[in-house]
């Protein structure tokens, strides 16, 4: 009895365990359906996240989310999750390591940007530097310019106030291309006229002040202090012989024989050399009203210049020695006194009154041009 029992237990002992081997193949069957369950549902997802990950690429250009999204639901077991999530964190870390990167460098961009706010400043500020040294190298230009590139001076300035009452011409010296301005000065009554430059004449070779003017093949000239932007301004400075146009020898010994009535000398053709007539015939025109001040440019020779001559302090060439520059001025006429002297007129600045005074040859003096035959013409 008690043998059949222990039968019957181990019987039943034998069939709870068959009976729990069928409920655990049962359970690895329903557990390998659902395995195949979810890897077709994963499958599914992975088609519909690769659709939302193009799009959010489209959207958003941005594939972390969606490489992640992909990644966290194309799962297949535990291992596989914790790589791919990992390597999810990692490649997103990774990617927010880009972003941020290039959220900071559009942040740099943008600093760009607003900082091309700084580029435009430092730009305005190199415009600023630029021009300031722009301003710098064109007031050195000024400074080259006013030593060694010259520019012309305006002898308008010299004119007076008959400038304004456009009595002016001008007459262009075609052997050295140097314009004058000239103007007819009556007398009193109007019966008589003079056509004459309003500036002292300027032409030739500057030679050293310290030499004659010997060349007898060129017209030569002496320009104060040896600067020809003197001559520019105030006219070239000439040895007797040299403004007649004769030969230097005639500076020590009389030439008078070869003055002619109307005297070209180094004048332009179509006019001449003026003369003390012509001197008094100003001096006493129709304007003056106060001497010889009259005569003398109001710009730094102390005249009231109304009869548009315009006299400016030249200076002289005294015995080869500059003297009297923006103080003194002397003209040579065509007429000599005897071998080697001629009579000049002469005025300073400052002064009423001329001088008429025999003066040697080889001084250096100024040239006034007178029309040829033009007295008693209006122009």
């Amino acid at each position: 009895m008690k043998k059949s029992f222990q039968r019957v237990i181990a019987t039943l002992n034998l069939f709870q365990g068959k009976q729990s081997l069928t409920i655990f193949l049962l359970a690895a069957f329903f557990a390998l359906s659902a395995c195949d369950d979810s890897s077709s549902a994963s499958d599914d997802n992975n088609e519909t996240s690769a659709v939302e990950s193009s799009s959010s690429v489209k959207d958003s250009d941005s594939t972390e989310e969606s490489s992640s999204s992909i990644d966290k639901k194309s799962s297949g077991n535990e291992t596989k999750d914790k790589s791919s999530s990992s390597d999810t964190k990692s490649s997103s870390s990774t990617k927010e390591t880009k972003v941020s990167s290039d959220s900071k460098s559009s942040s740099s961009v943008k600093t760009d940007d607003s900082s091309s706010s700084n580029k435009d400043k430092s730009s305005s500020s190199e415009m600023q530097s630029s021009s300031s040294s722009v301003k710098r190298s064109s007031s050195s230009v000024a400074k080259s310019s006013s030593s060694g590139e010259y520019v012309p001076y305006a002898h308008t300035a010299d004119l007076g106030p008959l400038w304004f009452d456009d009595v002016f011409k001008q007459f262009l010296d075609t052997r050295n291309n140097r314009s004058y301005y000239y103007l007819t000065i009556y007398n009193k009554d109007h019966s008589d006229s003079l056509t004459v430059f309003a500036e002292n004449l300027n032409i030739g070779e500057m030679v050293d002040g310290a030499k004659d003017q010997s060349d007898n093949d060129k017209i030569e000239r002496y320009c104060y202090d040896n600067d020809t932007t003197n001559c520019d301004r105030y006219g070239g400075l000439y040895q007797w012989a040299e403004m007649m146009g004769f030969n230097d020898s005639c500076n020590t010994k009389s030439c008078a024989h070869l003055i002619d009535e109307n005297h070209q000398g180094i004048c332009p053709q179509d006019w001449r050399i003026m003369t003390y007539d012509d001197f008094q015939f100003i001096l006493k025109s129709e304007n003056v009203t106060h001497g010889i001040d009259d005569l003398k440019t109001q710009n730094g020779f102390g005249g009231y210049n109304t009869t548009g001559f315009s006299v400016v302090g030249p200076g002289y060439n005294w015995d080869h020695t500059f003297r009297g520059f923006q103080e003194s001025t002397y003209f040579f006429y065509p007429q000599e006194r005897d071998d080697s002297t001629t009579i000049p007129s002469g005025m300073s600045r400052g002064t009423t009154s001329t001088s008429h005074t025999w003066k040697l040859k080889t001084h250096g003096f100024s040239v006034r041009c007178v029309m040829i035959y033009k007295k008693s013409e209006n122009n």
